[in-house]
């Protein structure tokens, strides 16, 4: 909260210089709007009648990140504004790019922008709104608007379309029908935009939103799902066993999960910050599944009734998984995680049978508070049996006092120095050791290597 209040002084303190110059100088975008709706501002931006040259001279410390554009970041302490001069832009030239930048009014920077809710201009110093666009308007109407022709919004920068849908359910708002129209009838430019854009509006949908579940399925309904992951269109429509998922079909699973997310934890994992980001518990609930389509077959269940059945779906969708996230240019560690959470999300199914030193390497993966709060929300989100997951709680509980991973008692010189030769057979007797000494079967280390020295041709502890 603090860091945002000294962002908004230090940006009213550069509308006052500009001001106190005789230029034009406003808060403008998505601050206004936020704090319209009485919301936390992300950043404060400013928007000016001065030129970047000026604002340049004016202020003693600027970067220009973007002076092409009109952009000069104005150094104020340790904050960062950044100040842009009104423009208009004329044509695009890939939907992403104007062809021509030219300086303008406020009324003409207004009319360039992408939706008439982010349109809206503020004097801090009067404390006055300056609303070219019907903005205010549709702040109370809670509606996404385009300003002017949609159409011609979304060929300048065809990534207005899925910001649409963030704004929307990010805000609880819904679109206006001529600008969802224009996003269904355009929704094939989006390829055309590039992978890192995509993720970064993707991201914000999935982990901004109250239900990025509901948003997922408005990203079908508009045709943008088909363009930027095409890898989940067969999970709609496709049945699951109604015995473990009454909810429906792989996708309404996932929506369901995705809703889930923001729901309150109970117990061990409400008492400690998790050990993921919210990005990768996003991508690994909407990825978890995405194995089961290729590899749905009919066979027989447990109980030996014909089933539908996903075997190997978990890797399946391992692997499909990591592609899609090379795809999207994601970090190599995010990555791994992702990756690794879901090709092991069915091993929660057998952990009231697991042998006591399997158990144990699960909770202590680095990956664990990510599968704990996958599998949680796997079960909530269709036959909503908690007990596998209270059993592994219950376990954490009981080894509180406890290294859940204990370091090693024989290391591999304890090894060598009996005589056995280094290879294989060492890393397998060092694996069998650690399992035992996980699960109590011997006192001490000497009882370990005793075992050792007397079974020198079977090491199955």
């Amino acid at each position: 909260m603090g860091e945002i209040v000294n962002q908004k002084a230090a940006a009213k303190r550069i509308v006052e210089t500009l001001q106190s110059k005789g230029y034009i100088a406003l808060f403008a975008g998505g601050c206004v709007r936020d704090e319209m709706l009485g919301r936390e501002p992300k950043d404060y931006d400013v928007a000016t009648d001065a030129y970047p040259e000026e604002v340049e001279e004016l202020f003693s410390k600027t970067i220009p990140i973007g002076k092409a554009f009109g952009v000069i970041a104005v150094v104020d302490g340790v904050e960062m504004i950044e100040v842009a001069t009104f423009r208009e832009e004329v044509g695009t030239l890939d939907g992403r790019h104007p062809e021509t930048i030219l300086f303008s009014a406020a009324k003409e920077d207004a009319l360039r922008r992408d939706f008439t809710i982010n349109g809206m201009f503020f004097d801090p110093v009067k404390e006055q709104l300056h609303d070219y666009v019907h903005g205010r308007r549709d702040l109370g109407k809670r509606i996404i608007t385009a300003i002017g022709k949609p159409t011609e919004r979304f060929a300048e920068d065809h990534l207005r379309m899925l910001r649409a849908i963030r704004f929307a359910h990010n805000l609880g708002f819904s679109i206006d029908p001529e600008t969802e129209a224009a996003i269904k009838q355009m929704a094939h430019l989006i390829k055309n935009i590039s992978a890192e854009r995509t993720e970064v509006e993707l991201t914000r949908i999935l982990t901004d939103s109250a239900k990025p579940g509901d948003a997922l399925k408005h990203l079908l309904e508009v045709g943008l799902l088909q363009y930027i992951l095409p890898e989940l269109i067969p999970m709609v429509g496709q049945e699951q066993p109604p015995q473990f998922h009454p909810e429906g079909d792989v996708f309404e699973h996932t929506c369901l999960m995705l809703n889930l997310m923001n729901k309150g934890q109970t117990g061990e994992s409400a008492t400690h910050a998790p050990a993921y980001t919210a990005r990768e518990l996003a991508y690994t609930v909407l990825l978890h599944d995405v194995g089961k389509p290729p590899t749905a077959s009919f066979g027989a269940g447990a109980d030996g009734e014909p089933r539908i059945r996903f075997d190997g779906h978990a890797s399946v969708g391992a692997a499909m998984a990591e592609e899609i996230l090379i795809g999207l240019r994601f970090p190599n560690k995010e990555k791994k995680h992702i990756v690794a959470a879901i090709a092991g999300h069915m091993r929660f199914m057998d952990v009231q049978n697991m042998r006591t030193s399997k158990l144990r390497t699960l909770i202590g993966a680095e990956t664990f508070d990510l599968e704990m709060e996958l599998h949680r929300l796997d079960c909530l989100g269709s036959h909503r049996m908690l007990d596998n997951y209270d059993y592994v709680q219950a376990y954490q509980e009981k080894m509180a006092n406890e290294p859940i991973l204990p370091e090693p008692w024989i290391r591999g010189h304890d090894l060598i120095a009996m005589g056995i030769k280094e290879g294989k057979l060492i890393g397998q007797i060092l694996k069998e050791a650690y399992e035992a000494q996980m699960e109590d079967r011997f006192a001490s280390k000497e009882e370990i290597l005793e075992w050792i020295k007397a079974n020198p041709g079977d090491h199955s502890c």
